[in-house]
């Protein structure tokens, strides 16, 4: 007798990773808890599922924000009301930022620090619980190769990415005895809203960075669910990028500076 097939809740699903992950899922049969602010995108994303040829997986749209614990834990039990159970988590809503440390506008650099760390808190929060109901589960977050990286003006979303990846490495043991796996994906320049919607002054990037399509990324996360892998980096250039800054930050950096300033 085949497994049913995974319900799986995932954060920033309007647009970019999570709105293709959303569509790989249900193409593959699971059931789907899309998570966004944009209702309206929702609604398409909804529609474009419900295209998709059958058999598919069915998707809930839910209008929540990531920053809300309540609004989370909202979101974790209509899913739960739906489906039954939990048993994945994407968390994959993030914005971007860039601009001088100190000269930034506040309001910004607190929506990228709430969005990027607070979100993945709320988010992982409200899907423990009910994955442990479940008897186990498997948290994806998503990071970025930037989450090492010597990033001058860029430097509180490479933090937030920091953030990120250092609590995925703590989540990974402190559930373990749940049976609850976390997977971290470091990801590099891919193909979305995500560079036009970054906040601050800069809002270009600097060319001769190789981009990917969202859908390689969301494949990546699918294939990865129920795997024992403990972090995904996707490309050749992306371990690169990672290892030369080990090895090279200060050289990184000065390119950074090029880049973002």
């Amino acid at each position: 007798m085949s497994a049913p097939p995974p319900v799986v809740l995932i954060t920033g699903a309007s647009s970019g990773i999570g709105q293709a992950a959303a569509l790989a899922f249900a193409r593959r049969g699971a059931q789907v808890a899309a998570v966004a602010r944009r209702a309206e995108r929702l609604a398409e994303l909804e529609g474009a599922v419900n295209a998709l040829p059958a058999p598919h997986g069915d998707v809930l749209p839910v209008t929540a924000d990531v920053r809300d614990p309540e609004a989370m834990r909202a979101a974790v039990a209509q899913t739960v009301e739906r489906f039954g159970r939990l048993d994945v988590l994407v968390a994959n809503a993030g914005v971007g930022q860039r601009g001088s440390l100190v000269d930034s506008d506040w309001d910004a650099l607190e929506t990228v620090l709430r969005t990027n760390i607070d979100g993945v808190l709320h988010s992982i929060r409200a899907a423990v619980p009910a994955m442990r109901r479940a008897g186990g589960g498997h948290i994806i977050t998503i990071s970025s190769v930037a989450f090492n990286l010597t990033s001058p003006y860029a430097a509180v979303y490479a933090a937030s990415k920091a953030s990120v990846s250092s609590l995925a490495r703590s989540l990974r043991l402190e559930l373990e005895a749940d049976h609850i796996r976390v997977t971290d994906f470091l990801v590099g320049r891919t193909a979305t809203e995500f560079n036009a919607n970054r906040l601050g002054e800069g809002r270009r990037t600097g060319s001769g960075v190789p981009t990917m399509p969202a859908e390689r990324v969301a494949e990546a996360i699918v294939k990865t669910v129920g795997t024992r892998r403990t972090t995904v980096v996707l490309r050749p250039f992306d371990r690169l990028v990672i290892w030369a800054n080990v090895l090279a930050p200060g050289i990184m950096g000065r390119l950074a500076r090029q880049q973002y300033r």
